[in-house]
């Protein structure tokens, strides 16, 4: 793996999908040791005033806090650093470099009850572990 790996993951608000993937990022990031390998970065294009009620539910419900974590925006000259950049199935993501973006069609959290939310969580977590796999192969 390259030393200095840099992914993103963004939404419309970073209310939802783009949060439950960041902070999945991060607990992989740790449980693999790849601290100083990895760079993660996390925004939105209209990002909402915080996130959603029922995403923190649902992340608490597997040991994850993300109460305190405020959505905001995230420059395309940031986008084009990352070697590796998911969308969650709302952009129309075009960047110049040569950047990897993939959407993972997800649908949107917001306004969803607990149960169809998990499934999304659970769907997220499942491609943040496949992503890292791939970056450390």
């Amino acid at each position: 793996m390259s030393e200095s790996t840099h992914v993103a993951f963004v939404c419309v608000q970073n209310a939802g999908r783009s949060q439950m993937a960041t902070a999945y990022a991060e607990r992989e990031r740790e449980a693999r040791g790849l601290e100083d390998a990895v760079t993660i970065h996390s925004g939105g294009t209209q990002p909402a005033d915080s996130v959603h009620d029922v995403v923190v539910e649902a992340m608490a419900e597997d040991g994850i806090d993300v109460s305190d974590r405020e959505p905001r925006p995230i420059a395309t000259e940031t986008l084009e650093s990352c070697s590796h950049v998911a969308t969650m199935g709302c952009s129309t993501l075009e960047l110049d470099a040569d950047v990897d973006v993939r959407d993972w069609e997800l649908p949107d959290p917001h306004g969803e009850d607990l149960e169809t939310v998990r499934e999304i969580r659970d769907d997220v977590k499942r491609r943040v572990q496949e992503l890292f796999d791939e970056l450390e192969n």
